[in-house]
This record gives C-alpha cells, structure tokens and sequence, in this order.
C-alpha cells in the first residue's frame, strides 16, 4: 500500500460508503487508523513517513484514542477499502518533489534545477542522508567552509566512526572549534537542523563532475612522492616563489622519508618494517643516518627507537656491517619505505598522522 492510498482513506471527504455495514459508523480517519493497525499487525511496510506531517499526526492521535475493534467492523472496513483501491483509475505524485522524480529525463535539467531551487524541494530523498554519503573529500570542504555551527551540525549527524575520521584529517586548531560547538547544539531545532540538510544537500548537487578524481593538491603531492629528493626540492621552491599557499598546502600532502616522524605512530612502526625487506630497510637507514639532512637522521632514530631493543640492536649491526651506501641506492631504499608506508595506510592498516597547520 502507497502512502497516496493511506491519504485517500485518512483525508475528511463525508461519511464512509456501505451505509448498511458496521463500517458506516465510523470515520474516514478511524477507518484509517483501522487499516494502518492491521496491516502492521500483518507485518507490511506501510510508508507513514511519507505522508504529510498534519496526517501523521492525526493518524497517531486518532490510533492513541481507540481501544477495541470487532472482527465484523474489520471485514467491512478492509472490505471498504478494498473496493476504493480497485476503483482508483489514477494518482498523482505528492508536490513537486514527486513530480520532479515522475518526470525526470524528461523534462530538461535546467528547468528540473531551477524548479527544485525555487521550491526547496529534496531532490532524492532525505537530504541528510544524501549528505552523510557523500565523499570524504566533499565533506572536509564543508567542515572547513561552513560556519562552525553548521559543522558542528553536519559532525552530529554523521556516524560516529566517519566522524572521528574526518576530525583525524581537519587541521588541529579547526577539529578543537568544530568540537566545542558540538556542545552548543543542544537547542538546535529539528526544523533548523531539516534546513540545514537541504542547504548542505543542495550545494553537493551543484558540485559539477570533474576529470579527475584528486584535486591539484594531492595529484601534485603524488608525482613529488616519487620524483627524486632535488627534482621535489626545485619545484616545491618554484611553487613558493608562484604561489605560496598552494605550496605549503602541496607540502603537507607530500609524505617523504624525512616526513616519517611527524606523520607515523610510533606504535605502527613494528607492522611496517615486519613485513619490508632488510634489503630495503638497513639501506635506507644506513643512508638516512650518514646524510647531512638532520631531518633525515631523525626519521632513521625514530625508526631504530620505535622498535624492541632485539630489533633495534640488529638492525644497527647491520647498518655498520652495510658501511657506506651510494646516494643512488639511498634514496631507491627510502622511497621502498616511503611506498610501503602508503600501502599499509590505503589498506587500512595503518593511519598516518596530519601535519599541524604552520602558525
């Protein structure tokens, strides 16, 4: 059953057909409430939510007021209804909304998204649920765009687990904002929040398609993973002379040996180097701790001092016994750490830290 036939029955329009039946004592709104209570005792999906609010609410008051039905009441009843159902030729979808979605394909996209625009209708459903689907990426954009009011908001309505995934990837001092104003949200209004969604909804449907799946930040951060250290170090200085907040935002996106201590928890270094080859590993320590890069020597103790005292000791027995390593075979070893790094975080292993925002 639809929630267009529920209303027909609910909506006030006279008495009831069957003059001579037990039915015809009663309602059309206690006929309804009668349907509605025997088909959730029969276990249907019956759509209520669909119905407007003002029926909602009287098909709820109208069911808290009623006690006893006899089996004869109920056969007329559902026998009543029965017999408008097959006398329905045609129905209509409810506002624009369901004309929209009646329609679509069919009417052109530009008068579907001025229509939806100038009625504030959903377009597909629940906007909030549109809005806890969307893309991660989509999603931080909002957190960091909107006021922190409405992030507080959008943070509230989100499940917990990709609410707390989302924080980890926010700039420190944005995450400590959003979650205070959480607990200003107390007195947020259902309507307020049901504005909101829309609002939130609206602007993830005018978001254009794009050719590429990454923005400029993160594919330019991948090429400089991979190029050698003075190809990433001459573009990333051709980056500040052009465009100085592109570049630090590159730099944050890049994740390089020299990148390991501030970005890996210490907890996480045993399952990376488990499963990487010593060929890789003691090479790329080696070169790490002969460098002049002090950037370099740490991220080679960080990793020596992450490990149990066995582990650790061997692998600096072995960094001596390896003596002098070329610069050449330096930097291919690192970069295996680096790439191994990467893989552990996209299978979801491990998860690497984000970089403080520099003050």
């Amino acid at each position: 059953m639809s929630s267009t036939d529920l209303a027909r029955l609910a909506l006030p329009s006279g008495p009831g057909s069957g003059a001579g039946s037990a039915a015809a004592r009663l309602t059309r709104r206690q006929k309804a409430a009668i349907i509605v209570r025997f088909l959730l005792n029969e276990g249907a999906d019956v759509p209520l939510t669909d119905l407007p609010e003002g029926l909602q609410a009287e098909l709820t008051t109208q069911m808290g007021s009623m006690r006893y039905v006899d089996r004869t009441t109920l056969t007329d009843v559902v026998a009543e209804f029965s017999e408008e159902l097959e006398a329905m030729g045609l129905t209509f979808p409810r506002g624009v909304a369901g004309a929209l979605s009646a329609l679509d394909g069919r009417i052109s996209a530009q008068t579907a998204a001025r229509l939806r625009k100038e009625a504030g209708v959903r377009q597909f459903g629940d906007p909030w649920q549109q809005v806890c689907n969307a893309e991660a990426q989509h999603l931080l954009n909002i957190l960091q765009s909107e006021s922190t009011e409405v992030a507080a908001i959008l943070l509230s309505k989100l499940d917990v687990t990709r609410a707390a995934e989302l924080l980890g990837r926010l700039p420190g001092p944005v995450t400590r904002r959003i979650t205070y104003a959480v607990s200003q949200t107390e007195a947020a209004t259902p309507d307020a929040v049901d504005r909101i969604g829309l609002s939130l909804a609206a602007q993830l449907h005018e978001v254009p398609p794009t050719a590429f799946e990454n923005g400029p930040v993160e594919r330019v951060g991948a090429i400089l993973n991979y190029s050698q250290a003075a190809t990433r170090d001459d573009v990333l200085t051709g980056l500040e002379e052009t465009d100085l907040d592109f570049a630090r935002l590159v730099r944050k996106a890049i994740f390089t040996f020299a990148n390991i201590p501030d970005r890996v928890n210490p907890l996480d270094v045993p399952a990376i180097t488990r499963d990487l080859p010593r060929q890789d590993l003691a090479p790329a320590l080696a070169a790490a701790m002969a460098s002049d890069d002090e950037d370099l020597v740490q991220a080679a103790n960080f990793l020596l001092d992450s490990l149990s005292k066995r582990m650790g000791d061997a692998l600096r027995d072995e960094i001596e016994e390896l003596g002098t390593v070329s610069a050449k075979d330096g930097e291919a070893a690192m970069t295996a750490v680096t790439n191994a790094i990467r893989t552990l975080e996209a299978a979801g292993e491990i998860k690497l830290l984000v970089p403080e925002d520099d003050p």
